[in-house]
This record gives structure tokens, C-alpha cells and sequence, in this order.
């Protein structure tokens, strides 16, 4: 009996230590999934963004490059998982004709390629810049010699680049002085053709744009660039075409954030010589002769986006600008601005 007791109790015991060792295993699993999650997350969290190369179009001025050059420079692309290429054009028709032909994705754009925007042909998503006068440099053989003299123009040669901001300042200039085409010998040319054509004085005046305006003016004796005030918005903008929005709404989220971080800092004139010193290594030009660029336009920050979004003053520019282009009859007429506007990656990339 006292064996079989013995027996009993090493049985119990064998079974009771069995027991007490199962519940071990039944507590990891709960423990390794939480651990295992936990892991995931980070990962998910520590993976980069998968880099994504973008060719960019730029035009050789201040007002193109102050914030990509600063972006590209303070590395916020990089930090977007954005290799960007910048690509040289000499104006915005040709940028948007880049982008049709699929060399260039984004570009971006000063007040006369606009019209193409609201047209159809591409969409705007960041406004960059913005100034409410325009100029016209004339040479002496205008007898212009201010701008209330503009009405002088009357029966003179004058160059312009059609399509683009130049042609826009053009009919300005003749708004102002009570004329149009049909008072002038309007001569269409690419900037290029225009500085030879003033250096030549094949023209009597022409509207360009920097650099061209000034290589004119150090090149042409007795050239005056004239500025005058216009009930219009010139604006600036970034742009891509609309397929390549609906195709890659990430990407330009990503870039709009990078130029908005750029534009933070370079807006404020404290940092403009860094992003002046960009401009002029980027195009080879002298530093002194880029600093007066700075001049051109109010340059806009991410606060001055987000602030102008909620109060309505981009809306106000943009609607500002599309009346004065159905004024013009390069716009039929009125369009949504939501047609053209891509206000949920500004808002995104903002947010």
C-alpha cells in the first residue's frame, strides 16, 4: 500500500508540474505578435520613400529658380525620395510643348503661358510669384522717354515673344497708351532674336523679360526700360499637364512640399542673397547683376500660400488674371478655377 501511495503521488506531481509548464508556451504567443507588430511598424515607418526622378523645366531668371534651386540645395527633394533634373527653356509655350512631347514632367511658368492653362492644356499646382506692373524697353528712335510718353509707340517697330509674358506686357503698354496692334509694326520673335534685334535697331522696342531684358539694356545705348501699372495680377506659377496629375498625385504633393519648405526660407529678403548666389552659379552670371532680379516680383511663402488660400486672395489673382485674358480674347470665356487649379495638392502639401 505504502508503494502504490508513492506511486500515486510521483503520478500527481509529474502531472501537476505538466500542467503548470503548459501555461508558458500559451502566454508567447500573445507576447511574439505584439513584439513581431511592433517591429513591422517601425520598419514600415523607417522604409524611405521610393525615389522617383522628375525632370524640370526651368527659364534662365531669378523669378524661375529662387525656390527649386533652394529646395534642390537645402536638399528638401532628397528628403521627398525626389531626383530632380533641371532642364533650360525660353519660355513657357515651349515648356508646356516639352511636356506634351514627354521630355519634361513639371515646369514652371510666368504670366503669359497662363492662357494655356485655362484653355486645358496643363494645370497649375503652385503659385509662385506675383507683381502688378509691367515694363517695355524702348530706344531713343521711339521719342519714348517716360511713361506717359507711351502713345509715341504709335507706327513703331516693337518685338515681342507671343504666348508668353511678353506679349502680355505688350498689350499693357498699349492699353495704357490708348493703342493697338493695329497702331504698331508688332514683330513676333524668340527673347534671343529680340536682343539682336534691338542691338541691331531692326525694332524701336520690345517687351522682355530677365535675362534678356538685360542684355539689352547693358548692350543698347540710350535704351530705357520703362514700367507701368495695369489694372491686371502677373502671375507665376508651377505646372504640370493634367494626365500627368491624375497619373501622380503623390509625387506632386511631395514636390509642392519641397518648393514650400524652399520658399519659407528664400522668400524672406534676409535669404535672398543664398538664393541669389544659386541663380547666378546655376546660369553663369554676375552676382551683382542677379541681385536686382530680386526686385521683379513679391515673392511668395508657404505662410503667405496658406494664409492667401483661406482668405481668397489666390482665388482673387487667379480670377483677376483669367478676365483680363478673356479682355484680351486669348481666353473665350470663363472657366472654374477648379478647372485648371489643383487646390488639393496645394492643401495637402500645406497640411
Amino acid at each position: 500500500m505504502k508503494k502504490l501511495f508513492a506511486l500515486l503521488l510521483a503520478v500527481t506531481m509529474v502531472l501537476s508540474m505538466a500542467a503548470c509548464g503548459s501555461k508558458a508556451p500559451e502566454a508567447k504567443p500573445t507576447e511574439a505578435p505584439a513584439k513581431a507588430e511592433g517591429s513591422a511598424e517601425t520598419q514600415q515607418a523607417e522604409a524611405p520613400v521610393e525615389t522617383v526622378k522628375l525632370n524640370v523645366a526651368y527659364m534662365p531668371n531669378y523669378a524661375s529658380l529662387w525656390s527649386v534651386l533652394t529646395a534642390q540645395d537645402k536638399g528638401f527633394f532628397a528628403e521627398e525620395g525626389l531626383d530632380v533634373t533641371l532642364w533650360e527653356f525660353a519660355d513657357g509655350p515651349s515648356e508646356i510643348a516639352a511636356m506634351e512631347g514627354g521630355s519634361i514632367d513639371i515646369a514652371y511658368i510666368g504670366h503669359g503661358a497662363h492662357k494655356l492653362c485655362i484653355n486645358g492644356q496643363a494645370q497649375i499646382f503652385l503659385p509662385s510669384s506675383v507683381h502688378s506692373t509691367d515694363r517695355i524697353i524702348v530706344l531713343p528712335t521711339t521719342g519714348v522717354t517716360s511713361a506717359d510718353e507711351l502713345a509715341n509707340l504709335a507706327g513703331k517697330k516693337i518685338a515681342y515673344n507671343g504666348g508668353s509674358s511678353s506679349e502680355t506686357a505688350l498689350n499693357g503698354a498699349l492699353k495704357v497708351a490708348g493703342l493697338t496692334m493695329d497702331d504698331i509694326k508688332p514683330f513676333e520673335m524668340d527673347p534671343t532674336n529680340m536682343v539682336a534685334a534691338m542691338m541691331s535697331g531692326s525694332v524701336d522696342a520690345c517687351t522682355a523679360w530677365n535675362p534678356y531684358s538685360v542684355q539689352i539694356m547693358n548692350n543698347c545705348e540710350g535704351a530705357l526700360e520703362l514700367e507701368f501699372a495695369t489694372d491686371s495680377v502677373n502671375l507665376a506659377s508651377w505646372i504640370c499637364l493634367p494626365k500627368y496629375a491624375e497619373e501622380n498625385h503623390d509625387v506632386l504633393v511631395r514636390f509642392t512640399r519641397a518648393l514650400l519648405k524652399a520658399m519659407e526660407f528664400a522668400s524672406q529678403e534676409e535669404n535672398w542673397p543664398y538664393a541669389v548666389e544659386l541663380y547666378a552659379k546655376k546660369c553663369a552670371k554676375d552676382v551683382a547683376a542677379c541681385e536686382i532680379e530680386t526686385a521683379d516680383a513679391t515673392w511668395f511663402s508657404a505662410t503667405n500660400i496658406k494664409d492667401y488660400l483661406a482668405d481668397g486672395t489666390i482665388n482673387d489673382y487667379y480670377t483677376r488674371q483669367q478676365k483680363m485674358f478673356i479682355e484680351g480674347g486669348a481666353v473665350e470665356k470663363e472657366v472654374p478655377l477648379e478647372n485648371y487649379i489643383l487646390f488639393d495638392v496645394i492643401n495637402e502639401a500645406i497640411g
